[in-house]
């Protein structure tokens, strides 16, 4: 999961997590989809093109297609660099429900102090040196 550019921009919501389980080669596609955009509060924009979508959404999307995949790793690269205070607090939220409820193992690099706080362990890297 990256900042930005990690969905199908001319895809639907729905679209976007129907693709990403079939990429994935799981079955039940729809209702899969649906229910990954109904535990992230997605399920009223699944119609909408993922382009258009606010940042928040954007990775709230992204986080639900993992959960669909029941991805046992999920790797964030500054999952909220480009969000406000809210949408960061929303974005962490759907990344602890995805390790809590989901069972996915979730690996962040930042450099937002809120993310590391809301971290279950933190590896702080200095000058290419884990101190």
């Amino acid at each position: 999961m990256f900042q930005s550019r990690n969905l199908w921009p001319a895809l639907s919501a729905l679209e976007n997590l129907a693709l990403s389980l079939r990429l994935a080669g799981r079955r039940k596609v729809e209702r899969s989809a649906e229910a990954a955009l109904h535990d992230f509060g997605l399920d009223r924009r699944s119609g909408q093109r993922a382009g258009s979508l606010s940042g928040g959404e954007q990775q709230r999307l992204a986080i639900a297609a993992a959960a669909a995949r029941e991805a046992p790793l999920v790797l964030a690269d500054e999952p909220t660099a480009e969000l406000d205070q809210r949408n960061e607090q929303v974005v962490l939220e759907a990344l602890a429900r995805l390790r809590e409820e989901y069972g996915s193992t979730v690996v962040v690099v930042t450099h937002s102090p809120p993310v590391a706080d809301a971290a279950d362990r933190v590896i702080e890297i200095r000058d290419g040196r884990v101190s």
